[in-house]
């Protein structure tokens, strides 16, 4: 497929309020900032990145960049208010100690054979899904993509995670949206107000669950929220009670919509690119790499942010203490410089040197699972509704951060039965 050419106006750029075209398609802004200055300085001062070197270079110099959010979201949130204690306790706005800290207790329940292990539940769990939605469009009624596949695997697996019971998982999406909602550049009272409801109500539901897993607890090997508070109570990983709740919000947030988008976009590209789509269904072991341009190609969460902690430069710019960068995930997965004709979905793309899992320290610490999630989900729907088509328009998440949809309408392309 050949994109429409798109003509922008850079004068006045805003990542706080681009526009309604910008949501839609956000690619021709990054491809005209990457032409025209690759580090442009925001109206509120900071600096945003769109070439992939210069992101990974800033990734991978935790020195001169830090992670620490709590200068930045002192204004944004309040100092004090639910959303500052969750953005500047979870682990991915954090800095060693505390991100080494909890990264390596996280990482002891999502080692190779531990994800390995999941494989046969998320089989089942993809299965009934699809049975599911098969019946649904077989009685007449409307199947979406997102409510009815992508969204509902995430949830599963990190209630999983999490030892959530199952009849207890109903908010864990309202809450993952409503949280990661006021993570926009500007977020709206609406989206502040709605974030800050959702922190308090998840922290009010984690203390009755930590209170009941540490009278009965699961199993380390396998349940995160168990070998958090073991290593909370271990003399060498101590977790404040807060730092544990606020983590276990991480892990859900981290997991859930960011793999919900990556399960859509990755349906509706291979829609949008009926020749991929054929490949991978004449080559169902093409899935892995697929996957890994899905990643790229629509990248989940579009974008990053660090503080300049030293003088230094950034792709040849100068740069003082306390300015903020913003990493232009989605940008710099498309650079031709690394990429080539990177506005093209190619699921045999090699090398594919995404940044959609970040880079260095940060690398995401559940990239396998996610991985596994989108591999299994996208090779059994393909397997099982192969002629899928789009049967209404499709609703965006409007959010600069996070790319994904709200709604994709779909008809299987099952047989009208008699």
């Amino acid at each position: 497929m050949n994109a429409e050419p798109c003509v922008v106006d850079l004068s006045g750029f805003d990542l706080r309020s681009p526009g309604t075209a910008f949501y839609e398609n956000p690619y021709p802004w990054y491809a005209a900032l990457r032409d025209a200055t690759p580090v442009r300085r925001m109206p509120d001062g900071s600096l945003l990145l769109t070439r992939h070197a210069d992101c990974v270079a800033v990734y991978k110099d935790t020195h001169a960049f830090s992670s620490d959010k709590r200068a930045e979201y002192a204004p944004k949130y309040g100092v004090g208010s639910p959303l500052y204690e969750h953005h500047t306790t979870s682990l991915v706005f954090n800095d060693p100690p505390l991100h080494t800290r909890v990264r390596g207790l996280i990482a002891g329940a999502l080692t190779a054979r531990a994800i390995e292990s999941m494989e046969d539940g998320l089989t089942h769990l993809v299965a009934g899904l699809l049975d599911r939605m098969e019946e649904r469009q077989h009685a007449g009624g409307e199947v979406d993509l997102i409510e009815d596949f992508a969204a509902a695997i995430p949830v599963e697996v990190i209630g999983n995670l999490l030892g959530v019971p199952r009849e207890e998982r109903g908010p864990l999406r309202h809450w993952s949206l409503a949280i990661l909602g006021a993570l926009e550049p500007q977020p709206s009272a609406a989206q502040l107000e709605a974030g800050n409801r959702a922190v308090t109500e998840m922290v009010a539901y984690l203390r009755g669950l930590v209170l009941e897993r540490r009278r009965h607890p699961g199993d380390p090997a396998h349940d995160v929220l168990t070998r958090l508070i073991q290593g909370e109570e271990d003399g060498g990983d101590r977790l404040t009670e807060n730092e544990l709740y606020q983590n276990c919000i991480f892990i859900l947030n981290a997991g859930h919509e960011t793999t919900t988008n990556l399960i859509g976009n990755g349906l509706v590209a291979l829609l949008e690119w009926p020749e991929e789509k054929q490949r991978l269904l004449d080559d169902p072991s093409l899935i892995r790499g697929a996957i890994e341009e899905f990643l790229r190609f629509e990248s989940s969460n579009q974008l990053g942010n660090r503080i300049a902690t030293v003088a230094t430069s950034v792709g040849g710019i100068e740069v003082q203490p306390g300015t903020r960068i913003t990493l232009c995930i989605g940008a710099a997965n498309r650079d031709p410089a690394v990429f080539a004709e990177p506005d093209r979905l190619d699921i045999t793309r090699s090398p594919n040197r995404h940044l959609a899992f970040g880079s260095g320290t940060h690398q995401c610490v559940g990239m396998n699972l996610a991985r596994l999630e989108a591999r299994v989900a996208i090779a059994a729907f393909l397997a099982r509704f192969p002629d899928y088509r789009l049967c209404g328009p499709t609703v965006r998440g409007g959010r600069v951060r996070f790319r994904g949809y709200l709604r994709v309408p779909l008809s299987l392309g099952l047989p009208i039965e008699s």
